[in-house]
């Protein structure tokens, strides 16, 4: 199984502010989610053409990513540049900035977004661009995964003693939560636009499994190949009071971080409030299983345990 596997950071150019036109504070904000191997795609209108199919990518600090067809198609400007690397610090490229001067999404115009332009994975078919975190920074962002949709709403969590409103940190602009594998903390990023549950080789010495890890497949980042590995866990994950039971886990070398992926978020409504730092999550079921991933693995982010250089962003 051949797997490409990706951390990128962003380093920008020109920074800037981007605002959103809101209807009243008590209409609902919904956007159909569509399901494509675990990962949500909604439909954006950009510049008030589309719509375009776009991924909802929680593993991305950016504001937005276009691909270099829409940005041709609609001839959006270029207002700068930003600069891709990956932890090997081998290598890296520069691909251009763009401005969109309105994005729509659920029913919220968001203006003057700068998205890098960059090709996109289609390997989940068509994807015309993807959102990021940071553009729903003035929002509580909902996924709802058991009922397809995407909610922007208004106001704020509260904490509950982290039964199932956890907080969350973002160092690198994407939120970070803690897992716990029997007496063992991991710290592990939400991304929407990954795949299963992938632990990093350096915690694997701590844990048990039902068998020894196996080849998984072969990993690329933008400059390095190497092996992932893969196998079931002897021993239950905790997230807040939710369990996964034993749960089929992948295994990479690049990464210091776990990775909560689409497919492990499949049965839970995720609310995030960034203002607060608090991630809820909501599911009929206490006790998850979580097998095999339906695809080969594809994260597009691994943030390196490092003080927080502000000029980089991470992005999935």
């Amino acid at each position: 199984m051949s797997t490409s596997l990706h951390r990128i950071c962003v380093s920008l150019t020109l920074l800037t502010v981007t605002t959103a036109t809101l209807p009243a504070q008590n209409t609902a904000l919904i956007a159909p989610l569509e399901l494509t191997h675990g990962k949500p795609f909604v439909m954006v209108m950009v510049n008030g053409k589309g719509p375009f199919r776009f991924v909802v990518d929680t593993g991305t600090s950016a504001e937005a990513f276009v691909t270099p067809e829409l940005a041709d198609q609609l001839n959006l400007p270029v207002t700068g540049q930003v600069h891709l690397s990956d932890p090997s610090k081998q290598g890296g490229q520069r691909v251009p900035l763009v401005r969109l001067q309105t994005l729509e999404v659920a029913g919220v115009v968001f203006t003057d977004v700068k998205a890098a332009r960059h090709a996109l994975s289609g390997a989940d078919g068509n994807c015309d661009g993807l959102l990021g975190f940071e553009l729903f920074r003035d929002h509580l962002l909902t996924l709802d995964y058991p009922n397809r949709r995407m909610t922007l709403g208004f106001g704020s969590l509260e904490p509950d003693g982290e039964r199932s409103v956890l907080p969350f940190r973002t160092p690198y602009g994407i939120p970070i939560v803690s897992l716990h594998i029997g007496d063992i903390q991991i710290d592990a990023q939400i991304d929407s636009g990954g795949t299963g549950l992938s632990l990093p080789e350096g915690v694997v010495p701590q844990l048990k499994f039902d068998s020894d890890p196996a080849a998984f497949g072969v990993a690329e980042s933008i400059s390095t190949r190497f092996q992932l590995r893969a196998a079931k866990l002897a021993s239950d994950v905790h997230l807040g009071t939710y369990i996964f039971t034993r749960p089929f886990v992948e295994i990479n070398s690049a990464f210091p971080l776990a990775n909560l992926g689409s497919c492990a978020m499949q049965n839970f409504v995720f609310t995030f409030d960034q203002k607060s730092g608090l991630v809820r999550f909501e599911s009929s079921q206490q006790t998850l299983r979580l097998a095999a991933t339906p695809t080969p693995l594809r994260i597009l982010n691994a943030p390196e345990y490092k003080p927080v250089n502000n000029t980089l962003v991470p992005i999935g």
